[in-house]
């Protein structure tokens, strides 16, 4: 499953990156999100509760940053599971902007496996981007 678009943030490159390089800003942006913790190996272990129709439950997995170049990009790597199956992801977020704005660009690929992969390809597909767009309002509400 790819996933990608934009979105547009009132803050300026700089802050943007910090905020989405911080764990408690992150935990407090994701829906679903109850716990986001750094690990000594600079990896985060997340713990989120999230439903997709009918299947709903706590999955536990790994983020890592990889390849940061700051204030432009970084790769962030996912992998998680729970009672409803596993997902696994790799995706790149860009900023550009050098005023008051910053434009988001998202772009990536998952993999969802056990119950939540019966749920069907495009019921999955819309859940997902339902997560990011409730992800970028709360996230641009922390920086306003």
């Amino acid at each position: 499953m790819k996933i990608e678009g934009t979105y547009m943030v009132s803050a300026p490159r700089q802050t943007v990156w910090e905020h989405l390089l911080n764990p408690d800003t992150l935990a407090k942006s994701l829906p679903g999100c109850e716990k986001l913790e750094p690990q000594p190996d600079g990896s985060y272990h997340a713990e989120m509760k999230v439903g997709i129709a009918a299947v709903k439950g706590t999955y536990h997995g790994r983020v890592e940053i990889l390849d940061p170049v700051p204030h432009e990009r970084f790769r962030m790597k996912v992998e998680g599971q729970g009672t409803g199956g596993f997902l696994k992801g790799e995706g790149t977020l860009t900023l550009l902007g050098d005023g008051s704005e910053t434009l988001i660009g998202y772009s990536g690929e998952a993999q969802v496996g056990g119950v939540i992969a019966g749920v069907g390809q495009r019921l999955v597909q819309a859940a997902a981007r339902q997560i990011v767009q409730q992800f970028f309002q709360a996230f641009s509400k922390r920086l306003a």
